[in-house]
Formats: C-alpha cells, sequence, structure tokens
C-alpha cells in the first residue's frame, strides 16, 4: 500500500507490487472516462464555432469568431492541467504570460503573440480528433469488456434464467461451471485491463506534459523570466530616481534659491525695524528648506554619482558623514548604472548604521574591482551586535537589490565589534567616462 503515498504518478506506482491495492487503477479510469467527455464537448465545440464563424462570415461577423477559434485551446489546455492532477502529483504550471496592461485587447493580443497559445489549440485539435477516441476504446477495452465477462454468472441468472447466455455476443454459456470459468477468466482480463489502461492513462499524460506543462524546462523558463522581470524593475526604479532626482534640481531647487536671493536683496534694502526683522527670518527659513531639499536630492541620486561615479560619490558620502570614515576606493572607470546605484545606497546605508547604531570612533570604506567583480567592505570600530533581520537596518532591502544584481551581501558582527559589511557584484566596465 505505499505506492498510495510515495507515488508521484502513475508510472511511479506499476512495478509496485500493492498497484493493483492502490488507487492509481481508478485514478486511470476517472483520467481517461474524463477525457472522454472532455474530448467530446471539445469536439463539438469546435464543429460549432467553426460552423458558425463560417456561415456569418459573409456578413463580417463570422471573422472575429473564426480568429477567436484560435484561442480555443487555452481553455482546453487549462483542464488538461487540472485533470493531470488525478495521475501526476507534480503541478502543471500555467505557463502564459502576464499581459502587457489591463483589458480585453491586450490579454488577446498577448495570447496571440505567445508560441504556447498555438500549441495549446494543436493540443485541442488533437485532442478533439484523436486522443479521447484512444481513451474510450482503452475504457471499453480494460473495464467494460472484462467486467461484462466477470458478470457471466450473475447474467446468467438473471437474464438467462439459469439456462444459458451469450457471453459478448461470442461464447454461448449453458451450465454453472462454464459461467464461473468465464468469470475467472473475466478477472484475469480485468487485471491485464487494469495495467493496459494504466499504460495508456499515463502515455497520455505525458504527451499532454510534454505540449503544454512541461516539467522542468518551462519552470526554469519561468524562474528566468521572474529574474529578468526583477532586473527590469531595478532599472525602471533607478531611471525613475534619476528623473525625479533632475526635476527637484531643476525645477523646486533653482525657485527656491532664486526665493532665497530675493529676500536676501529685500533684507538688504529694508530699514531697520520690524520688517527687517521678518525678512532675516523669512531668508533663514528659505535657507534650512533649501539645504534640506539638497539633502532630499542627494538621498533620491546624487548628481556626483552619475556626473563622476562611484569612487567620488564614497568619498562625497564620507565626508557627509557623523563618524570619520577613511576610504580606500580605486576604481579605473565607470561601471554599469544598476551597479554604481547599489554599491553607493549600500555605503549609505552602512554609514548611517554606524552613526546610528555602532558608538564607532572611525569607520572604513575599502574596495575595488577584481576579476570582474566589485567589492566594497565597510568596517568600523564600534560595539558590533549588528542584526541584518533587525528593523531599521535597511539591509534586508538593500539583500534584496543586491540579489537582483547576482551580487552578494556578508555581514561579520561580533559582539563588541568590529563590524564589517562586503558586497560584491559581477560587472565588467563601460565605456561611460569619468
Amino acid at each position: 500500500m505505499t505506492s498510495r503515498t510515495t507515488s508521484r504518478n502513475v508510472w511511479h506506482a506499476l512495478p509496485r507490487p500493492g498497484f493493483l491495492l492502490s488507487w492509481w487503477p481508478w485514478r486511470s479510469v476517472a483520467y481517461l472516462l474524463s477525457s472522454v467527455l472532455v474530448g467530446a464537448f471539445a469536439l463539438l465545440a469546435i464543429v460549432l464555432v467553426a460552423v458558425t464563424g463560417g456561415a456569418l462570415a459573409f456578413v463580417l461577423v463570422g471573422l472575429p469568431l473564426l480568429a477567436l477559434t484560435a484561442l480555443f485551446g487555452i481553455p482546453v489546455a487549462a483542464m488538461e492541467r487540472r485533470r493531470l492532477r488525478l495521475i501526476d502529483r507534480d503541478p502543471a504550471l500555467d505557463l502564459h504570460r502576464a499581459p502587457a496592461g489591463p483589458g480585453l485587447r491586450n490579454w488577446v493580443t498577448t495570447r496571440f503573440q505567445e508560441e504556447l497559445t498555438w500549441r495549446e489549440l494543436g493540443f485541442a485539435l488533437l485532442f478533439a480528433v484523436l486522443l479521447w477516441p484512444i481513451d474510450a476504446i482503452a475504457v471499453v477495452t480494460g473495464l467494460v469488456l472484462p467486467l461484462s465477462v466477470v458478470a457471466t454468472p450473475v447474467l446468467m441468472a438473471t437474464a438467462g434464467d439459469g439456462r444459458q447466455v451469450t457471453v459478448l455476443k461470442q461464447w454461448t454459456v449453458t451450465s454453472g461451471p462454464e459461467a464461473c470459468a468465464a468469470a475467472l477468466i473475466g478477472l484475469v482480463l480485468f487485471v491485464a485491463g487494469c495495467y493496459a489502461m494504466s499504460l495508456v492513462a499515463g502515455a497520455r499524460a505525458e504527451l499532454t506534459r510534454l505540449v503544454i506543462a512541461p516539467r522542468v524546462d518551462a519552470v526554469g523558463d519561468r524562474v528566468t523570466e521572474l529574474v529578468r522581470s526583477r532586473v527590469r524593475l531595478v532599472d525602471a526604479f533607478e531611471a525613475e530616481r534619476r528623473r525625479i532626482e533632475r526635476d527637484l534640481h531643476d525645477g523646486a531647487q533653482q525657485r527656491i534659491v532664486a526665493l532665497t536671493m530675493t529676500l536676501g536683496l529685500a533684507r538688504l534694502d529694508a530699514p531697520a525695524g520690524p520688517l527687517a526683522d521678518q525678512l532675516a527670518k523669512a531668508h533663514g527659513e528659505a535657507g534650512k528648506a533649501l539645504a534640506e531639499l539638497r539633502e532630499l536630492i542627494h538621498g533620491i541620486h546624487p548628481k556626483v554619482l552619475a556626473d563622476y561615479g562611484l569612487e567620488a560619490a564614497v568619498a562625497d558620502a564620507a565626508d557627509r558623514s557623523a563618524v570619520p570614515v577613511e576610504v580606500e576606493l580605486e576604481l579605473a572607470g565607470r561601471l554599469p548604472e544598476p551597479v554604481e546605484a547599489a554599491a553607493y545606497f549600500v555605503v549609505c546605508e552602512a554609514l548611517a548604521n554606524v552613526a546610528k547604531h555602532s558608538g564607532a570612533q572611525r569607520a572604513q570604506v575599502s574596495g575595488g574591482h577584481s576579476g570582474g567583480r566589485l567589492f566594497l567592505e565597510i568596517r568600523d570600530d564600534g560595539r558590533g551586535g549588528a542584526n541584518p533581520d533587525g528593523e531599521g537596518t535597511g539591509l534586508t532591502g538593500l539583500a534584496d537589490r543586491i540579489s537582483v544584481l547576482d551580487g552578494r551581501l556578508a555581514l561579520s558582527s561580533p559582539l563588541g565589534g568590529p563590524t564589517l559589511l562586503r558586497v560584491e557584484f559581477p560587472c565588467e566596465w563601460t565605456d561611460r567616462c569619468v
């Protein structure tokens, strides 16, 4: 009975001694019987849609209907993925891409552009024309006929009045011993039929997987697509940060600078008194707003990083740190923009944590590029005990951002210190100039 719990599909269960006592033969029968029902309905639906679309094509109403026939394989394939669970416990994934945007038009456009849609249509046509009749033959041969022979004694006692009965319209049984012999033969045929139906069901399921739900390669493709989508999201996020920084720098900051200058001139021209005091106060507040805006812009995407690269940006971050920082970073050129941005914000977050939590007197940022990898190390002489999963550290978000770029982050922070944060990114030099 172990095949009930350990076997993943009917192929694994077939060689086991307890196969006939497990649920797998009956699951195979259910799979084949449901295949007959679904296949017959699919054939009827395809013929109905095709005939209706062809009949209405002359008034142009049927043309969209005929075009949408190409999408008929999608619901059929979705049903097949569900039915696979009867004899295969491995999940059958729906590998269709997400539409480019909301709405029926985007969904239809995406589906027509996918190879999987046409594979599913081909499978639906094969299913409706050929596969379900084969499944029906397998059920009749492996289940219905053997059970009819097994039921010979019952049929002889009821329909034959105990005198005679014709088995399968070929063999006339006229005595009780003959009826019992027929039942034994039917039992043997039923056992053989269970194996035969399971073989057919297994082969049928493997064909279905091969066409619409492959096990390994498609999953790998989905993982690859997810990784690529994460990279695209990071790139779009960085582009949006640069746009916001540029708009603030060229727009709001320039207006506040002009306002500060105007208030300063007005303050100089105003006579001593309450008005001059109010202008002085307004001038000071405008200066504070300008300083805060500049700090905000610097945090969004520092201009020094975009213009002069990572080395200059790290030096600027060290100069602004509340804790003295020694920088030993040497880079011979520019690196890809996502790598520079991620590395810069790692340094900024690490230095902010040093100032807030470590109690350190000094910190050091070192690194370089070697062997196709950028490496950075941020260390301090603080109390240690840093927890990357702790609230307020920001390291979890940085780790996710680094992983998108195939980078690695390692933290060593024993109690009593020192703390060392090491980051690596696989990257090569670009042709951008420093």
